[in-house]
């Protein structure tokens, strides 16, 4: 008996399937002629690089799946674990096709541009001896070459490693060999003329392989790489906490390089025989097998963009966008007293972080500060932020830091924050069992004439200052009584375990936000069914819990105007008749991620609009500590409200999605086109450039504190 028949799927898509669209809008960034050339190519790598953490992550999770005896359907399009993988492999052949011709277009206009990646086959006569002599003085001494056969057994392939594979003929015999291709080399070999020329390493090793086998014929030789399951679990299901948390994160990681493979990619036509031999000795099938034509690992763009002159990356690459000082903070002035006067919103990264650590680093000087209270999700490796927390207590201020070890990727980093703020003489608390602590949010408090007074911050991204000239998030600094009062509970909940916690202003997954968000959204349902206007209008990055899809689904139906910008995985289908038909979603894939989530419901002044970390997906809302806070402040409500309208209007890097899944670029019938990223640097910069100098800050500030004796 299976649940198929549960949810009606009509409306719904399954979420692995939507995640391939969304990263074929990147490919699509890759391909575009009106994208600066080294922005394609970058595209091209964050494209390569997300295709292969989907492997290691979702596809890894449905293998894990498949390998039980129950059987489990996706509720969002009513498939088998099976029937998702088939999809899955099957649309990622289509999108390979897709990778291949894009890295070939991109070749070609390199090559235009005098940069050349070049095949052993392409060298000029002194190049050739130039590779040689370098691959003998240099690569060939630290090559592992081995013979796999009975003395010999098949070695464990590392994750994402690239290898030379060979056949080889010994007196009758077809043996087989490899070499792991070394992390120790350059993987950029340029040419001595000086120009950007260059060969791959692994196309090198390639190339002399004879030389290494040199007792045996090679019948066959082709670079192949192994993807394996990462063993994170994308829901975030239970961790074992018997042992120290610190230690059993640091023993997942040396567990992590040696788990299941779920991708071979190779990168030559290969023999039935060679083919038969790699499925059955790594342990896949052929429809997980995926030739390429193009590299398969390529972050080294941005290593060969930091070698191109100046004059030539300013040809190449986006004209440099440095954040820009916020139109609406003085630099002159304390930012913890101009909190305590207005809210303050900053938008990144066209606006600096600078006011958020500026705030944090006199927090950690003021004597009035008696505590900074922070959650941690994402950090720098060297990290400002952090430092001033360090210093905080090191001056005799409690720090405490809520630190999220299992932040995906990023636990080696984090585990040693922890350990160095510790040390420092913060308290440092670990989350939860089976409950990632992903709210970004930080709490000062201070005490002036015998009164506590609360600034509090909460961010839609993480505390990053190099992702914050990357991604678009909001950072709201607030002192508002309520909400740093919902902010001492939230902190003390956390100290205690408890994730059930009832504020007033905040939104707290795992127990509020959700049951919260449904109510606002039946709210709407309500204004719709009397005849009044009503409105919902979300910005996320992904949209999979089901519980909500329904809802909106009921609110489209009810005649709300549902109105949803998703960057990446949307699972509900708009456009249904009778189902869908009042649901409209946009996608904006452009120079920076866009990374905010805001949600707002009704239309117009009377709207209530939260800023939050947490992503609509069935982990965020039930099994991750989220926070959402609501923006009171009118005038910062107008200018939220005014980013998602430009969004919406962008005609540019936008996509509609269509009923059937697929995405449609947005066509602008009438006037000039609207990229909406490139609005925001615009606008962030004429505030800037409109800001009062240093004299007339200092002249702005003496009339404030002079204003009542000139009155008179």
């Amino acid at each position: 008996m299976t649940e198929r028949a549960s949810y009606n799927t009509d409306f719904t898509q399954n979420r692995e399937l939507s995640w391939l669209k969304f990263n074929e809008r990147i490919l699509e960034e890759a391909n575009d002629p009106t994208v600066p050339l080294f922005e394609r190519l970058k595209f091209f790598s964050i494209f390569t690089s997300n295709l292969d953490e989907f492997f290691m992550i979702r596809v890894g999770s449905l293998y894990d799946l498949s390998l039980l005896h129950e059987t489990h359907i996706d509720n969002k399009s009513g498939m088998t674990v099976q029937e998702q993988l088939a999809a899955v492999y099957e649309a990622v052949r289509r999108l390979n096709v897709m990778r291949d011709r894009v890295y070939l277009r991109l070749r070609e206009q390199l090559r235009k541009n005098e940069i050349y990646n070049l095949s052993m086959g392409e060298l000029k006569e002194h190049e050739k001896k130039f590779v040689q002599k370098y691959f003998e003085s240099y690569v060939q001494p630290v090559l592992s070459p081995q013979i796999i056969d009975g003395h010999h057994p098949f070695p464990h392939l590392e994750n994402k490693a690239l290898y030379v594979f060979v056949m080889l003929n010994s007196k009758e015999t077809t043996r087989f060999g490899l070499i792991p291709v070394p992390k120790s080399v350059p993987r950029l070999i340029f040419l001595p003329d000086g120009k950007m020329r260059y060969v791959l390493l692994e196309n090198l090793i390639w190339a002399y392989a004879e030389k290494l086998f040199d007792i045996y014929k090679i019948r066959e030789k082709t670079i192949l790489c192994v993807t394996r399951n990462a063993d994170v679990n994308p829901d975030d299901e239970a961790y074992e906490l018997e042992e120290d948390f610190r230690l059993r994160m640091k023993k997942v990681l040396k567990q992590r390089a040696r788990l299941a493979p779920v991708r071979l990619e190779v990168g030559h036509k290969l023999s039935n025989e060679f083919q038969e031999y790699l499925h059955k000795a790594i342990g896949l099938r052929k429809e997980q097998v995926y030739r390429t034509a193009a590299p398969m690992e390529i972050s080294y763009a941005y290593d060969l963009e930091s070698k191109l002159p100046e004059e030539q990356k300013a040809a190449l690459a986006y004209p440099p966008f440095q954040p820009q000082q916020s139109s609406t903070v003085d630099k002159e002035e304390s930012v913890l007293r101009q909190v305590a006067r207005k809210d303050i919103l900053l938008y990144y990264p066209y606006e600096s972080m600078e006011p958020f650590l500026r705030m944090v680093k006199e927090a950690s000087e003021d004597p009035a500060v008696l505590s900074i209270q922070i959650t941690l999700y994402r950090i720098d490796k060297n990290s400002r932020l952090a430092a001033y927390l360090i210093e905080a207590a090191e001056r005799g201020k409690a720090v405490t830091v809520l630190m999220e070890l299992r932040a995906r990727f990023d636990e080696q980093n984090n585990i040693q924050w922890a350990e160095r703020l510790e040390e420092a003489g913060c308290r440092i608390l670990y989350g939860f069992e089976g409950i990632k602590v992903h709210s970004k949010i930080c709490l000062i408090t201070r005490r002036e004439k015998n009164k506590l007074q609360y600034i509090t911050q909460i961010g839609t991204g993480n505390y990053s200052e190099k992702t914050s000239k990357l991604y678009s998030d909001f950072s709201l600094m607030t002192a508002n009584g309520e909400i740093g009062q919902d902010a001492v509970l939230f902190f003390k909940n956390m100290s205690i375990a408890n994730l059930n916690g009832e504020y007033q202003a905040l939104l707290v997954a795992p127990d509020g936000f959700k049951r919260r968000l449904l109510e606002l959204i039946r709210a709407e349902v309500q204004k719709a069914l009397a005849g009044k206007p009503a409105q919902l209008l979300f910005k996320m990055n992904s949209l999979t819990d089901r519980e909500i899809i329904d809802s909106l689904q009921a609110a489209s139906a009810a005649g709300v105007q549902v109105i949803l910008i998703i960057r990446g995985i949307c699972c509900i289908l708009p456009g249904i008749p009778s189902l869908t038909e009042n649901v409209f979603v946009t996608s904006v894939v452009g120079r920076f991620l866009e990374h905010a989530r805001v949600y707002t419901f009704g239309a117009g002044e009377q709207a209530q609009v939260y800023l939050s970390s947490a992503d609509l997906m069935t982990r965020n809302t039930e099994r991750r500590v989220e926070i959402a806070c609501p923006v009171l402040d009118m005038e910062l409500k107008r200018r939220v409200l005014h980013v998602l309208r430009t969004q919406l209007s962008d005609s540019v890097k936008a996509r509609t999605l269509l009923p059937d899944g697929d995405y449609d670029r947005v066509v602008e019938s009438q006037g000039a086109a609207l990229d909406c990223q490139q609005y925001f640097m615009d606008e962030a910069t004429r505030a800037a450039e409109r800001t009062p100098s240093k004299k007339l800050s200092g002249l702005k500030s003496f009339l404030k504190r002079h204003w009542s004796f000139l009155e008179k």
